[in-house]
């Protein structure tokens, strides 16, 4: 009787602590994150984000239901996200959540709001098939209004969200000035790079030899790909905004290449000169690497033409970076027609700290030179490592006040052309170049989660030994604790009849 009411009290006291926790659970909400990169923690530049606010959020999900377990999972993830948001700013996050395919009159209002359906392949009765479903959501603060078109999984949801809100919150953005009038491509030549510094900065073209060019304005110039031969008293502009404290972003061509005549040649504006007077040497040549891009070369075998994709070390592919917040989390940046820097160390009050190196097999070519395209290249031909490619000169530069300046051998890597030359650069040349800005320009943090964001790496990108460790990991170690676990409560309870046998045993 006693041991049936023990049973009893241990159900009840059991069946108690479940209640707790769930009403505990259902009232606060809290995530243990155990990731590398912290990807479900929010950074400290989304707390300051939050904590200036001034009026509420309101956030609208227009996610799918009855999706496939992948894309359910984001909707979960997502609520999650905003759940912790809305904690963090004690209670000034509002949000819901929308299934647009509920009704027609649903979906309507959705693509109003300027989210379009996007195709998923989903499998049923065996058979695949694409559904239409929707994942984005809008952001309001007051009357403004911010569209994310499509959720990222993972800590792009962070960075879509916080940029969203800092849009919409920041008060007087400040200025980026692009420098003009030398032969550099339009700021339209780069959309990609104005469409995401516009989200903090107010992007505007600049000309040195305006007489009404005010330094004060701006918080950082950036000068891309100058052609021209720039004028001395430009330069005594650009070290009084550096003697005022404020930095500038140089992405620059020492050489040039001509895929049309297959040449190379050197270019000469006067700002290598001026670079050489702070300490800094970008030279005349090319530099070649093992890991590199390729070109589509015309070859003819009998009658027939057809192309070939070939290895151009020319166009250097960089995967790994030294420590620094403008590379963090980058994978590859592809650079065309690089040039090799090197710091003197004339002015004790400067430092130079390279932030993108060649790989350990690259080598440099003098200009001008002839690119043999179908150059049989071998490994005497890359006797160099770890070039330096960019850098960044911090200190007193010019003038007795403290100021940065980042320079990168290659003036072309941001550019998308124009026209029906247009393309889309590569994903990490564009966070390397708005990385740079941000880090010269702003000081909220969001450089962090842009980093964050990138550092996420699908599985699909790991070697397929890894991929399988993992895959056959995750299959196998449940087993075998299961079965390890069973194997010592067979040992434990063994020894203890062996125990009780014993003719000593009390």
């Amino acid at each position: 009787m006693k041991k049936g009411k023990s049973i009893t009290t241990y159900v009840l006291l059991v069946i108690g602590i479940i209640v707790l926790v769930n009403f505990l659970a259902d009232r606060f909400f809290v995530r243990l994150d155990f990731t590398a990169d912290k990807r479900y923690t929010l950074s400290e530049a989304t707390r300051n984000i939050l904590k200036s606010m001034k009026e509420p959020v309101t956030v609208t999900a227009y996610i799918s239901e009855a999706l496939p377990p992948d894309f359910a999972r984001l909707r979960r993830d997502f609520k999650d996200e905003l759940t912790e948001y809305s904690n963090r700013s004690g209670g000034k996050v509002l949000f819901e959540f929308i299934n647009p395919n509920k009704d027609e009159q649903t979906e309507q209002k959705t693509m109003q709001e300027g989210i379009q359906p996007v195709l998923i392949n989903v499998r049923e009765k065996d058979q695949m098939k694409q559904q239409k479903a929707y994942m984005g959501a809008v952001v309001h603060y007051g009357d403004k209004k911010e569209v994310i078109p499509f959720i990222q999984p993972g800590a792009a949801m962070e960075y879509s969200l916080s940029t969203s809100i800092k849009k919409m919150t920041i008060e007087n953005k400040p200025k980026l000035g692009f420098i003009q009038g030398h032969g550099e491509p339009n700021p339209n030549t780069m959309m990609q790079v104005v469409q995401a510094l516009s989200v903090l900065y107010d992007v505007e073209d600049v000309k040195l030899s305006d007489s009404a060019f005010d330094p004060g304005k701006y918080k950082t110039l950036v000068w891309v790909a100058p052609k021209d031969s720039i004028p001395a008293v430009q330069f005594a502009k650009l070290d009084y905004f550096l003697s005022s404290g404020k930095n500038i972003y140089i992405a620059m061509n020492r050489v040039e290449g001509n895929f049309q005549n297959a040449t190379g040649s050197v270019i000469n504006t006067g700002l290598e000169r001026w670079l050489l007077e702070k300490g800094l040497r970008v030279n005349p040549d090319f530099v070649i690497d093992m890991s590199c891009g390729s070109v589509m070369v015309n070859q003819q075998q009998g009658g027939m033409t057809f192309q070939t994709n070939m290895q151009f070390p020319y166009l250097p592919l960089l995967t790994k970076f030294p420590e620094s917040p403008v590379t963090k989390g980058l994978t590859s940046v592809m650079l065309q027609f690089a040039s090799s820097m090197e710091y003197s160390g004339i002015n004790k009050d400067v430092t130079f700290t390279p932030i993108a190196t060649s790989s350990d097999k690259a080598g440099t070519e003098n200009a001008p030179l002839y690119f043999n395209i179908a150059r049989n290249w071998q490994q005497k031909d890359f006797t160099r490592s770890k070039v330096v490619l960019a850098g960044v000169l911090s200190g007193r530069i010019s003038g007795n006040a403290s100021s940065r300046m980042l320079v990168v051998s290659d003036g072309d890597f941001p550019i998308n052309g124009e026209g029906q030359q247009a393309r889309q650069i590569p994903p990490d040349n564009l966070n390397f170049f708005v990385n740079g800005v941000d880090w010269l320009s702003d000081d909220t943090g969001l450089i962090d989660l842009r980093a964050k964001e990138v550092s996420s790496r699908p599985l699909d990108q790991m070697e397929d030994g890894k991929k399988a460790f993992i895959k056959y990991l995750n299959f196998l170690l449940p087993l075998i604790l299961i079965v390890g676990y069973g194997f010592f409560r067979w040992q434990y309870r063994r020894n203890l009849r062996m125990k009780r046998m014993n003719e000593n045993y009390i």
